[in-house]
């Protein structure tokens, strides 16, 4: 193939020359370069030349990888893709940083923003709904830095997800029951394991006559319901105007008559609205929420309802009331997503909430914990098989 240094050049032929990358066009453009090349290879600079140009140019064939979830570039060396068994290196490279940064200005500049030394870094929905970040060098090393979160290409079920190792045959149990009796409840875990997944899985599984209202930064929750209705947030356009925030939204789905009200990922204020609402007889409602294990949710949720003004006090007193349970997911040693722990939210002495763990899922089994009696007084009894 064409040097990297040549194939720049081709292409500033055709742009000033407002041509589009044809077998025509760029033979002619290496005529221009005193270049001398075989059918094969003008066709082959022809097709890079128009993946430049479209989609997710070179990455576009990971992105459409079955299964992928996360495709990352770090810098022009390095490129990783997770398909759901932890980060794997692609073959892929690029030829210099500067083949980034162009790529990442142009999927910048499809979501409507900028990206240069002035606004160096930027997080967008591109068509399709693919999430994408990126922050250029220098300020990002070893280069400028990608990362695309692909929408799940389907809704996995209960079943399948108990059949890929996700979850036991008592912690879908346990789950089913949860959706049934009305809990509310938190997904939490870190980045890719596998919170929005199972959400859209349990949402699959209400009753259909209930009507949900999901609420979300960029729209991935696609459950199997015939009564689910989305909204989404949006960002600020070039001139920093328009943008809609999560707290906007959580208050408009409060007048449109949710059974359950949902919020794709808490991260924000948002947390008030949401606290509120489910204290004030939207049962049901959900959402995920970063964190390091179940017992980290009332300390992740008080620090964001402090900074969006609420003191400690209220913060705990509207989450004893709101929530009843946190599912905590993980990966395990081989980087395989499951459902590691659910426990039960209650107040300690001091009155503030705690997460106490009903059942830990782990390798060779599962433990039984302080919270088990209550989460069975929530969902009915079971039983427990070490």
């Amino acid at each position: 193939m064409s040097s990297a240094p040549l194939v720049d050049r081709i292409r500033q032929r055709l742009a000033e020359e407002a041509h589009e990358p044809t077998a025509h066009s760029v033979a002619a453009a290496l005529r221009a370069e005193n270049q001398l090349c075989g059918n094969g290879t003008v066709l082959a600079l022809v097709d890079q030349l128009r993946r430049d140009t479209t989609g997710a140019g070179p990455l576009e064939p990971l992105l459409a990888t079955p299964g992928v979830t996360d495709v990352l570039v770090n810098g022009p060396d390095e490129v990783y893709l997770d398909c759901g068994h932890g980060l794997e290196r692609s073959p892929l490279t690029f030829p210099d940083d500067e083949s980034v940064r162009r790529l990442a200005q142009r999927l910048a500049a499809q979501g409507g923003r900028r990206l240069d030394d002035a606004s160096p870094f930027v997080d967008v929905r591109l068509a399709g709904g693919t999430r994408f970040h990126a922050i250029l060098a220098p300020i990002a090393w070893p280069g400028t830095l990608l990362s695309l979160r692909v929408p799940a290409r389907q809704t996995f079920s209960l079943d399948e997800l108990a059949a890929s190792g996700t979850l036991t045959a008592l912690g879908a149990d346990c789950l089913v029951r949860i959706v049934a009796s009305r809990a509310a409840f938190l997904i939490s875990g870190g980045t890719g394991s596998g919170k929005t997944t199972l959400l859209a899985a349990l949402l699959s599984i209400v009753d259909a006559s209930e009507r949900l209202v999901i609420v979300e930064d960029a729209t991935e929750l696609r459950p199997h319901h015939p009564h689910a209705i989305g909204l989404e947030s949006r960002p600020p356009n070039i001139e920093g105007a328009g943008a809609i925030g999560l707290r906007d939204l959580v208050r408009q789905a409060l007048r449109m008559r949710p059974d359950r009200l949902i919020v794709g990922e808490v991260r924000g204020p948002e947390v008030v609205d949401l606290l509120a609402a489910l204290n004030t007889g939207h049962e049901g409602g959900c959402g995920t929420l970063h964190a390091n294990s179940a017992a980290d949710v009332p300390a992740r949720l008080e620090a964001l309802g402090v900074a969006a003004g609420l003191a400690r006090d209220a913060v705990h007193s509207q989450l004893a009331s709101a929530l009843d349970v946190v599912i905590h997911l993980g990966r395990d040693a081989s980087g395989r997503r499951m459902l590691r722990q659910l426990a039960v939210l209650e107040r300690d002495d001091g009155g503030l909430v705690e997460a106490v763990p009903a059942l830990t899922f782990r390798a060779d089994g599962v433990e039984a914990g302080s919270g088990l009696a209550r989460l069975q007084t929530m969902i009915g009894p079971f039983e427990v098989r070490r």
